[in-house]
């Protein structure tokens, strides 16, 4: 998830720069920053690789003339690792700050005077792309709001809006960006063209990652994966690693093959991903041992250096084996010990003890006999599963019917 941080943090100077073409939505604010902060603070992070982050971090915020995000950074952890000449480049970019602001207002004013609504429109929303850009949070969506509030087109709005949503997901404000979201959805409804409408869906599917949603999350990935243009959010290759890691999660296997395997998409760019192809051909090829030597690589590679998925990636990492457990159970009424503890490659006391921990939590439908050494697959037939779901209306039922007869009574 990390690999193309560097690549998108080098990019605010020259995106910018185009950031009057309301057609092309920018980077603004860049999210590739949030990721080189997130890295740079992660004890993981070898010390010769985070002095190189905060450099790359540090060129970003001096590109995007990102003082008040600077003097947060400073204010916080990353004050210690960023590089000594931090602390001299705020006032700089201060004044960078103040005296671009002040030419927008006096642009404002003056167009106000003697120019149309549609002039004095432009104005005001390259002052809240500004505002966005420096990482003035608070500014920034109050200037969006205005701005939206004056557009005259429905396309504008959208736009503003999806601007609102990068600045929720940048601050890791979950208030703003479900609220923008929820905004986003109405103006759609309203007649969003369809480049608009599924680039909320990889807006609203990286927010979902970010809270554990990963099958909702991933539906809406795999929906815009054949139209994907959303690079001023993430780069294409971190959407197919998220589409793919997603969806492994929730997929059944034939769909893993249909969706993820043999997606014209995914082909395109899956060998430059590490660990990506072996992850996922191994687990639907059954080779359950190669499957957990990808899985670990998976951890490493993308999802512990990933500010989207780090927190997730023990219950990530748990499902995945659970998954994988289930997928060889399925194929047998009973296996033994040694012979699972073989295909995944690891002793028959991991296997015992994981598989004792997951029965208990009732993830697996199986018990250990641990006398002969096997594990029997217990599978509930639909009349079993039909009986206990009467069963469970039934309780229902009588529960209501006893407070409606209390109730009568009294």
């Amino acid at each position: 998830m990390s690999t193309s941080t560097a690549d998108a943090a080098k990019a605010p100077a020259a995106t910018t720069a185009a950031a009057a073409d309301d057609d092309v939505p920018q980077p603004l604010p860049n999210l590739a920053l949030q990721q080189l902060h997130f890295a740079i603070l992660s004890p993981r992070t070898e010390q010769a690789e985070r002095k190189q982050k905060a450099e790359e971090l540090l060129k970003g915020i001096e590109a995007d003339e990102m003082a008040p995000y600077l003097s947060a950074l400073l204010a916080g952890p990353a004050g210690d690792v960023l590089p000594s000449r931090a602390k001299e480049l705020l006032a700089p970019l201060q004044a960078k700050n103040e005296e671009a602001l002040r030419l927008m207002d006096e642009a404002q004013t003056r167009l106000e005077e003697n120019e149309g609504e549609m002039e004095v429109n432009a104005v005001r929303r390259q002052r809240a792309k500004y505002l966005a850009r420096i990482g003035d949070k608070d500014r920034a969506l109050e200037a969006h709001t205005t701005a939206i509030e004056k557009a005259a087109g429905l396309g504008s709005r959208l736009d503003l809006t999806l601007a609102q949503i990068r600045i929720g997901l940048f601050h890791g404000d979950a208030t703003v960006t479900t609220e923008g979201i929820a905004r986003a959805k109405e103006l759609v409804e309203e007649g969003g063209d369809w480049d608009r409408r599924n680039r909320l869906k990889v807006y609203e599917g990286l927010h979902l990652l970010s809270i554990r949603q990963f099958k909702q999350g991933g539906e809406l990935f795999l929906d815009a994966l054949s139209t994907f243009t959303a690079t001023e959010l993430i780069s294409y290759n971190e959407f197919v690693t998220l589409t793919v890691l997603a969806n492994m999660l929730s997929l059944e296997r034939r769909e893993i093959k249909k969706k993820i395997i043999e997606s014209p998409e995914v082909l395109q760019v899956i060998d430059e991903i590490p660990h990506l192809r072996t992850f996922t051909t191994s687990l639907y090829g059954c080779d359950y041992a190669t499957f957990f030597v990808a899985l670990a690589a998976v951890e490493q590679t993308h999802l512990l250096p990933s500010r989207v998925l780090s927190t997730h990636t023990r219950f990530y990492v748990r499902s995945m084996r659970v998954l994988a457990y289930q997928q060889l159970l399925a194929s047998y009424s009973s296996v033994t010990l040694q012979a699972m503890a073989s295909a995944f490659g690891v002793s028959e006391g991991f296997i015992d003890e994981e598989l004792a921990r997951f029965i208990a939590a009732g993830r697996i439908s199986a018990a250990i006999d641990r006398v002969s050494g096997t594990i029997e697959t217990r599978r509930s037939t639909s009349t079993t599963a039909a009986y206990e779901r009467v069963l469970k209306e039934g309780d229902v039922t009588l529960s209501s019917l006893q407070k409606l007869s209390r109730t009568l009574v009294g």
